[in-house]
């Protein structure tokens, strides 16, 4: 029985490491100049993130599999999925380009590479500090709007700079509050992301505009309960 047990924990630990096997292919999209199949591998790369969690803890990694490091292997493949390869994906269809372009994607790599890095970066009540380098939504939305160089550039730049500021943001499948609403909600919103990148480079325009709906209540919750949490602390 510890025997299958262990297996069963390494099995879940390669699951998790398939998400860079996903990366290659879908920066190997990128180099064909294929951003919709680019995308549609990186939205299949959030499918195995959000779902290696739980079968961590259905079969206790932690215990039956011990000298692996879960988390750094996430942290890992997570570094592929959400900051490299979106940041090719941008630098391919132009969304990045030049001096400025470039500074962008420094920025973005060294700030995530950096956060990734911090110890604090997942607080022990499940929230995350600091942008959470969602880098790849961002590239989803600036190649289906077509966003300029200059706007995705300064964008990207923004939101690295958010990536030290000690903001908590929800982390959908941990954070305790509104958890049902939060994951029926995003369960919702990732499949309208899918949507656009499948008729991507023209997905309908209602489609676009409802899609924006989850991002705002993420950031509102996230931003709620940081206003509540200092008024507790007060």
């Amino acid at each position: 029985m510890s025997l299958v047990r262990s297996a069963a924990a390494l099995a879940v630990h390669a699951y998790t490491a398939s998400g860079a096997v996903i990366a290659w292919l879908a920066l190997q999209s990128a180099w064909d100049h294929d951003p919709r199949t680019a995308l549609l591998w990186l939205c299949f790369a959030c499918f195995v993130d959000a779902t290696d969690g739980f079968a961590a803890r259905a079969v206790d990694v932690r215990r039956h599999a011990a000298w692996i490091d879960g988390a750094r292997l996430d942290d890992i493949v997570d570094f592929l999925t959400y900051v490299f390869v979106p940041m090719a994906v941008l630098w391919d269809q132009g969304q990045l380009a030049g001096s400025l372009g470039l500074a962008a994607v420094a920025a973005v790599l060294i700030a995530s590479g950096l956060g990734f890095s911090n110890l604090q970066a997942k607080t022990q009540d499940y929230f995350f500090t600091g942008w959470p380098s969602y880098w790849n939504l961002i590239a989803v939305y600036a190649v289906a709007w077509r966003w300029s160089a200059t706007a995705t550039s300064l964008l990207l730049m923004v939101l690295a700079a958010l990536v030290f500021v000690p903001i908590k943001y929800v982390y959908p499948s941990r954070t305790v509050t509104l958890m049902r609403p939060t994951l029926i909600f995003g369960f919702l919103w990732a499949a309208q992301v899918v949507l656009i990148v499948w008729w991507l480079p023209a997905p309908p325009a209602w489609l676009m505009w409802s899609s924006v709906a989850y991002p705002a209540y993420y950031f509102a919750l996230s931003l709620w309960l940081n206003v509540n949490s200092r008024r507790t602390k007060e």
